[in-house]
C-alpha cells in the first residue's frame, strides 16, 4: 500500500522532496496536499508538479489550517521544510495527530523546542526522521568505514574546518537565515551537518562545547570599516546593486522570481536583501572545541566568506592519521538544478599509517546532489529501504545530537563559558 504524504513549507528546499517523491517513488508514495503561508507560492509549487513532472495539481491548505488538512487528507507522513524556528511546531502537531514525520535539517533551533520534540515522541510513541543527506555521500560513508574498521586505531583527535564560499556562504546572508531567531546561525543551522557527521563517523555524541566567533565579514558595519559607502536595503529595483558581485536578482532568474518576487506581496519575505545591510544576527566566522564522550576532541571552524566552497577534515588516531578534502560546486538555494547542491568537483581520502607508507583511498563516484547523498537518502525514505550495516537512516536522536552541538556552542558564544550538553535536555 502506497504511503501518504503531505509538505509543509513550499520554498527552496521542498521541491527535493516533492520532486523525487511524484517522480522516482509513485509506486511507494503519493503526495497528497501542500501546506504553506503563502499560497501563491503554493500555487507555484503545483504549476511545477503540472508543467515540469507531468502529474496532477494537489490540495493545497494555509499554515493555519494543518490541523484540518490532516483530518482530511490522512497522510501517514508530514514532511517538514519551512522555515527553521517553525519546525518544531509542526513536528509535534504531526506527532499528536497521528502521523511519522520527515525534517529538514536542522530538527529545530534551541533546547526547548528540542525538548518538546523529545517529549513528543516519547509521549505519541510516533517517529521523526531528519534528512541528514551528507551521511549517504560514498565518500562520507568510506570514512565511516575506515574508521569503524580500526584503520587508524582509536580515534583521538579531529580537525575540521568548513570552507562556505562567496556564492552559497553569503545567500545565508540574503534570506531569512540572517536572523538567528529563525535559524539559530549558521553554527544550527549549516553545521549541524557537519556535526552530525562527526557522531556518525566517530559513533559518539558531544559531552562539552566551546565556542567562540562573530561577525567578521558581512554587515554594514563592517562593510564600512573597509570603505564601502554606497548601500542598498534589496537588490531588486537598486541602481546600487546592479555592480554589486554579492547581489541576487531574482527577476533576472525565473525560478526564484515566481518562487519568491512574485509572492512577496503576500508574506513581505524579500529573498534578495543586501549581506552588506542592517539586522544581521548570525555569525559569519565560528571556531568551536568540543569533547566527545569517548574523549575525543574536535576542532571546528566555519567560514562564510572565502573563494572556494568544500571541507577539509583530519583524524589522528593510535595507529595513524586520515585526511579529507572534499571541493563542492558552489550555488544559491534554488538558483538551479537541484543535483548542482553540493555536487563534488574534487574529493580525496589518504590514510598515512603510522609505520606504513601512505596511500590514498579508492572512492565510488556520487551522482547527484550533496555528493551523491541525496539519490540515497531519497531512496531509503521514499523507496525500498537501504540494508544498511551504516545504520545512516537519522532518527529524532541524532537530530537533536547535532543540534545540540550548535545550540551548545551557541549559549557558549553568549557566555564564554564552556557548556555540558547533558545539561541542555533530558531524554525521560
Amino acid at each position: 500500500m502506497k504511503k501518504k504524504y503531505v509538505l509543509v513549507g513550499v520554498g527552496g528546499r521542498a521541491e527535493f522532496f516533492y520532486g523525487a517523491v511524484v517522480r522516482d517513488f509513485e509506486d511507494t508514495s503519493e503526495l497528497v496536499a501542500f501546506c504553506d503561508i503563502n499560497q501563491t507560492r503554493m500555487d507555484y509549487a503545483n504549476r511545477l508538479l503540472e508543467e515540469k513532472y507531468k502529474h496532477k495539481q494537489i490540495a493545497s491548505y494555509r499554515s493555519n489550517a494543518f490541523d484540518q488538512m490532516i483530518r482530511e487528507q490522512k497522510p501517514d507522513t508530514v514532511i517538514v521544510t519551512s522555515i527553521d524556528r517553525t519546525h518544531h511546531s509542526f513536528i509535534i502537531r504531526a506527532l499528536e495527530l497521528g502521523c511519522d514525520v520527515i525534517t529538514e535539517k536542522p530538527m529545530t533551533v534551541d533546547a526547548d523546542k528540542c525538548q518538546e520534540i523529545i517529549d513528543t515522541v516519547n509521549r505519541t510513541g510516533k517517529e521523526v526522521r531528519v534528512s541528514f543527506n551528507y551521511r549517504y555521500a560514498p565518500h562520507n560513508t568510506k570514512i565511516r568505514e575506515l574508521i569503524k574498521n580500526d584503520v587508524i586505531g582509536e580515534v583521538f583527535s579531529v580537525n575540521f574546518e568548513w570552507a562556505l564560499n562567496t556564492q552559497h556562504g553569503a545567500d545565508y546572508f540574503r534570506r531569512w537565515h540572517r536572523d538567528k531567531r529563525n535559524s539559530g546561525g549558521l553554527l544550527v543551522h549549516k553545521s549541524t551537518h557537519h556535526f552530525d557527521l562527526v557522531n556518525f563517523w566517530l559513533g559518539t555524541t558531544p559531552e562539552v562545547v566551546y565556542a567562540t566567533g562573530g561577525l567578521r565579514f558581512y554587515g554594514r558595519e563592517n562593510a564600512e570599516k573597509r570603505g564601502v559607502t554606497h548601500f542598498y536595503q534589496r537588490a531588486h529595483g537598486s541602481e546600487v546593486a546592479k555592480d554589486d558581485p554579492f547581489a541576487v536578482h531574482l527577476e533576472e532568474n525565473e525560478h526564484l522570481k515566481a518562487m519568491y518576487l512574485d509572492a512577496e506581496q503576500e508574506d513581505g519575505y524579500q529573498r534578495d536583501q543586501s549581506v552588506f545591510g542592517d539586522g544581521i544576527s548570525i555569525e559569519d566566522t565560528l571556531g568551536v572545541l568540543v569533547t566527545y564522550k569517548n574523549k575525543a576532541i574536535l576542532t571546528y571552524s566555519l567560514n562564510a566568506y572565502l573563494p572556494w566552497e568544500g571541507y577539509m577534515v583530519s583524524f589522528n588516531g593510535s595507529k595513524g592519521r586520515i585526511e579529507v578534502k572534499i571541493c563542492e560546486q558552489s550555488y544559491i538555494n534554488s538558483g538551479g538544478d537541484k543535483a548542482d547542491e553540493g555536487s563534488v568537483e574534487e574529493k580525496s581520502i589518504r590514510v598515512l599509517p603510522m609505520f606504513d607508507e601512505p596511500y590514498d583511498v579508492e572512492l565510488d563516484e556520487g551522482l547527484g546532489g550533496h555528493g551523491g547523498g541525496d539519490p540515497l537518502l531519497l531512496q531509503d525514505i521514499f523507496g525500498t529501504p537501504i540494508d544498511d550495516t551504516f545504520h545512516r537512516a537519522a532518527t529524532h536522536v541524532d537530530g537533536a545530537m547535532s543540534i545540540l552541538t550548535g545550540i551548545a556552542g551557541n549559549i557558549s558564544l553568549k557566555t564564554g563559558q564552556p557548556v555540558h550538553v547533558d545539561e541542555l535536555i533530558t531524554w525521560k
